[in-house]
């Protein structure tokens, strides 16, 4: 009993939280569909989660298109399979990498900045005074984040795959001495529609979940200066694993034979 009762309560806490988080977000979800609407909240979202996060999602793609064209490099030149470096390239990239760096980097990015930005509204009391106001928080505050959410992660992972593929293409031309239409026939030759519609429905669902952890974690933060810390960093960490996680999932899914 000493073993098994701290392992049922640990199993019990994770189910009450899992089921508390899904509450949340299915009551996100149906305020999305329920007047009345705030196109210039939603607006405002998609704003700061798409556009601002581009330069940071872009620099990340390039440079993980340069590393991995380098290294599959030193890897298929052993076997003189050198032509697979550009399928090797831009399936990663479509496929995995794409999706799931941009979703790292715009959970550390926006999903800190909704769980600090909630958890200070909640512990400044201005979720009880839009209450007081009659007008409901979860509509005003978390609809318009979790659907910017949802519709700006792909657009954002297209065009990370596109820089991604660029920057495997600058390294394999400039300096593996690659013929550059030739690259760019071998990558059109073996993307197809199902690898780059996979990783834009993967980035929809990641977009999902950091906007989801993020309002959670503010909703929910404790009184103080600490709590909304607290609540930063478990909104960063639940994102980033969840994201890890839904991602071997939906490789499963998509791709399991």
């Amino acid at each position: 009993m000493p073993i098994v009762t701290p392992l049922g309560a640990a199993v019990l806490s994770f189910l009450a939280v899992t089921g508390r988080i899904t509450l949340f977000g299915l009551s996100g979800l149906t305020h999305i569909f329920r007047p009345p609407f705030y196109p210039r909240l939603i607006g405002r979202q998609m704003i700061e989660i798409g556009y601002y996060s581009l330069p940071v999602v872009g620099l990340t793609a390039l440079f993980t298109g340069m590393v991995l064209a380098l290294q599959s490099s030193t890897g298929l030149s052993r076997f003189n399979a050198d032509s697979a470096i550009a399928s090797l390239v831009v399936l990663s990239m479509t496929r995995e990498l794409g999706p799931v760096l941009a979703g790292l980097m715009v959970a550390g990015r926006v999903g800190a900045a909704m769980a600090a930005e909630i958890g200070t509204m909640k512990v400044t009391e201005q979720i009880d005074a839009l209450t007081t106001l009659s007008t409901n928080p979860i509509k005003y505050l978390i609809a318009p984040r979790l659907l910017g959410g949802l519709l700006m992660l792909p657009p954002l992972v297209f065009v990370a795959d596109i820089i991604g593929v660029m920057g495997g293409w600058l390294v394999a031309v400039f300096k593996l001495d690659f013929n550059a239409l030739g690259y760019l026939q071998n990558t059109m030759e073996f993307v197809r529609t199902e690898d780059v519609v996979s990783g834009l429905i993967k980035a929809a669902v990641f977009g999902f979940i950091i906007s989801l952890m993020g309002c959670y974690q503010g909703f929910n933060s404790q009184r103080g200066a600490q709590g909304v810390g607290a609540a930063t960093t478990n909104a960063v960490v639940a994102a980033s694993i969840l994201i890890l996680v839904f991602d071997y999932l939906l490789t499963e899914a998509f791709f399991a034979k």
